[in-house]
């Protein structure tokens, strides 16, 4: 069976700390097979389940799933969005990315642009970053002092929860890399012309700023997990294996919901298609 026990041991307990650097980015202790090489049935079983969940969850158009998706830079958010979701109809699911604020953005209030791109009935939506950035960055990069940023983890939390009480089921990951392997994966766009697109050398800024972020991160992990809203921390030096947990992840959050096709109210049997 593909890998279990993905949501207990990756998810943040509600209240806990967590210490990110007892993380290893690295590990792949959930992945059940002898080696890499027996990795694509068990993530395309999942890419199945997940395909057929989200179509119930189209077709009874009762609930709401909302994803968030976190990282550093190269942390594989776009990757691991491609990969794990591919498999479901477009109609049923969006990405919406939040780059930085506009002008009229920043004439709201910092959630103003969040609220309307959450998920509608029926609809699975996922955030490639979001509202989380406006704490994160804005502390780490000194945008906004810190009595600003400090109130919006109750702003935030405020926020989910309102959204939890009104049929949205929250699933936010965070894809945990290590430093080490950023600077491969930099090093890698550097030396191949067509992936200079994705380099960005303002990245670099970020990087001398990483025990800042991990900080920040540590921090809105410890006050914006709840039980309505979990935070899970992913292990993703290894592609392969963050994918097949956030499969997972997914999955087995969509099977709580315990949807089913919604019944007819006609008999097929009756049903007659003429010539």
């Amino acid at each position: 069976m593909p890998v279990r026990g993905a949501m207990e041991r990756y998810r943040v307990k509600p209240g806990s700390t967590i210490d990110l650097d007892g993380i290893h980015p690295a590990e792949k202790s959930l992945f059940n097979g002898a080696d890499k090489s027996e990795f694509e049935p068990q993530f395309r079983e999942l890419q199945d389940q997940l395909r057929d969940m989200q179509q119930m969850l189209y077709a009874q158009n009762r609930h709401r799933v909302l994803v968030v998706m976190q990282a550093m830079d190269t942390g594989g958010k776009d990757g691991c969005i491609k990969h794990v979701f591919s498999h479901i109809d477009p109609q049923g699911i969006h990405v919406r990315s939040f780059k930085k604020p506009t002008e009229e953005e920043l004439a709201h209030d910092f959630l103003w642009r969040v609220h309307s791109k959450v998920p509608a009935t029926g609809q699975m939506v996922i955030f490639n970053r979001s509202h989380y950035e406006d704490i994160i960055a804005v502390r780490v990069k000194h945008i906004f002092p810190k009595e600003v940023w400090q109130r919006r983890y109750r702003h935030i939390v405020e926020f989910e929860r309102m959204l939890a009480e009104e049929g949205t089921t929250i699933v936010k990951i965070f894809l945990h890399i290590s430093r080490d392997e950023q600077k491969r994966r930099l090093e890698s766009r550097l030396r191949n012309p067509h992936k200079h697109w994705k380099f960005n050398p303002d990245d670099l800024a970020d990087r001398k700023l990483w025990h800042d972020f991990m900080a920040a991160y540590e921090e809105v992990f410890a006050k914006t997990s709840t039980e309505c809203a979990p935070w899970y921390v992913v292990p993703a030096d290894r592609k392969w294996y963050r994918n097949l947990c956030v499969a997972r992840i997914m999955v087995d959050t969509l099977a709580g919901l315990g949807m089913k096709l919604p019944k007819v109210d006609w008999d097929p049997a009756s049903i007659v298609i003429g010539d």
